[in-house]
C-alpha cells in the first residue's frame, strides 16, 4: 500500500520547524560574531565545556558533536588555540589522544554567549518545537480513516 501524498498541514509544520530552526541559527551567528567569534567557535567551545561528566573532550568527540570531519576539527581547535580560547592537552589514558580544554579566556567567552543563548531560548519558548507525532502523520490518519470507512 501506497502512502497518500503529504498533507499541506505537514508541509507547514516542517516548513515552520525550519523557519524557526534557521531564525535561532542565524541569531546565533549574529550574536558570535559580534562577540569576536565564529558560530563554529562558540560550538566548539560549547561541546568542550558541556561534555558529559568531564570538562574537556578530544578531537574525535568533538567532530562527532560538530558534525564535521576530524581534520576539520583540528584546524578549528588551532584557530581557537590562537584566540586562547582553548588549550590542546595530552591525552591521560592513550597518550596518542589529545584533550582540548577551556582556557579562563574560553571559559568567561562560553559562559557570556552560553547564557544568551539560554535567554533567547527562554524568550522564544514555544515558537521552536520539535514537531509531535500528532503533526506529522495527517496524511496517513486521513488515509487509514478512509481505509475504515
Amino acid at each position: 500500500m501506497q502512502d497518500p501524498p503529504f498533507a499541506k498541514e505537514e508541509f507547514e509544520t516542517l516548513s515552520n520547524f525550519r523557519y524557526q530552526l534557521r531564525r535561532f541559527q542565524h541569531w546565533s551567528e549574529q550574536l558570535t560574531r559580534s562577540n569576536g567569534v565564529t558560530n563554529l567557535q562558540y560550538l566548539l567551545m560549547l561541546h568542550v565545556a558541556g561534555y558529559a561528566g568531564r570538562e574537556w573532550a578530544t578531537i574525535t568527540e568533538l567532530a562527532e558533536r560538530l558534525q564535521a570531519q576530524h581534520h576539520g576539527v583540528v584546524a578549528l581547535v588551532s584557530r581557537c588555540e590562537k584566540l586562547g580560547l582553548v588549550e590542546r592537552r595530552p591525552g591521560r589514558s592513550d597518550g596518542r589522544e589529545v584533550e582540548i580544554h577551556l582556557t579562563r579566556k574560553g571559559e568567561r567567552t562560553i559562559d557570556r554567549l552560553a547564557r544568551l543563548h539560554r535567554d533567547e531560548l527562554m524568550r522564544i519558548e514555544g515558537a521552536f518545537a520539535v514537531p509531535g507525532t500528532e503533526q506529522l502523520t495527517q496524511s496517513a490518519r486521513k488515509r487509514a480513516g478512509r481505509e475504515a470507512a
